[in-house]
């Protein structure tokens, strides 16, 4: 065995150990994202107006943490560039807040970019990780559904924007659920070692 084999599977066994000691972290998550997954499926206005308010949320809280961050970094490279960046996320976070339903046909978009990307890097995830995975194909299955989603969502704007947009993020948030769940359940015993055999 070389180097890089040995390396590689010893890589492989930390991952194994990692993913059997934290399964009851996946199981966890995965039935919050279900729970949530049905609740904005039953309500996607109020997803998608939540969805809005949320992101409106996280571009005020970024932007005022950059530039509370550039009285520190005052003589570092791009001080204008993160100046300009940090007013627009506020500018941008409070109109989300204050109109989260004028704001939801952009966020769409961005939604939808997000949706495709993440089941791209999923995909591509589960096949790297295929031989550590026994659910690699759930999460190969989630990435799919990822990425139709984005497609949905890119076909229906601009009229169905504002239901759409919680309808789907309630999807992907129970298909995620559900990778999670089946990924936990399928790796309790992955990396466990063989039971010894006793001399006769």
């Amino acid at each position: 065995m070389t180097m890089a084999n040995a390396h590689s599977a010893s890589t492989r066994q930390d991952l194994r150990e990692a993913i059997r000691g934290h399964w009851g972290l996946f199981l966890i998550q995965g039935l919050i994202m279900i729970v949530l997954g049905v609740l904005a499926i039953g309500e996607p206005m109020v997803a998608t107006i939540a969805v809005a308010l949320f992101a409106g949320w996280l571009f005020l809280i970024s932007g005022i943490v950059g530039l509370a961050s550039m009285f520190t970094t005052r003589r570092m490279p791009g001080f204008w560039w993160t100046l300009i960046s940090s007013i627009l996320g506020i500018l941008v976070g409070i109109y989300l807040i204050w109109r989260p339903l004028v704001g939801v046909l952009s966020l769409t978009l961005v939604v939808a970019a997000y949706f495709g990307a993440q089941g791209i890097v999923q995909i591509i995830t589960s096949i790297e990780h295929r031989r550590v995975l026994p659910s690699w194909g759930w999460m190969v299955f989630g990435g799919i559904v990822n990425i139709l989603l984005a497609a949905i969502i890119l076909s229906g704007w601009p009229g169905t924007a504002e239901w759409v947009l919680g309808l789907l993020f309630g999807i992907n948030l129970l298909m995620w659920g559900i990778s999670l769940v089946m990924t936990a359940i399928a790796c309790r015993g992955v990396g466990e070692p063989p039971p010894v055999a006793r001399p006769a």
